[in-house]
């Protein structure tokens, strides 16, 4: 695990069970036919070496804000670029 890593590791320990915004490297994903941005927000359930789990999880996407995936979203440390602990998940923002 590298320096930045292992800071996000002891940062994200002490979330466990706050909510929060994550976005990841990618610039799209696709997921069941829909193309979105990488933005998640959700519950901190898990924290291990290398990746922290989301549950419940909201994938935000232009046409389906507030869409609930249906189980736990592990998001690999070294992919995310920004968090925020700061905006709520109910937050309606463009995503355009």
């Amino acid at each position: 695990m590298g320096k930045e890593e292992e800071n996000y590791f002891q940062d994200f320990n002490k979330l466990v069970g706050e909510d929060l915004l994550v976005i990841t490297k990618a610039v799209q994903l696709n997921l069941l036919g829909q193309v979105f941005r990488p933005i998640f927000c959700g519950t901190v359930s898990e924290v291990q070496d290398g990746h922290l789990t989301l549950s419940p999880v909201i994938v935000k996407m232009v046409n389906a804000p507030f869409y609930r995936f249906p189980f736990p979203l592990s998001v690999p440390l070294e992919q995310i670029v920004s968090f925020s602990t700061e905006v709520p998940c109910d937050l309606v923002f463009p995503l355009t």
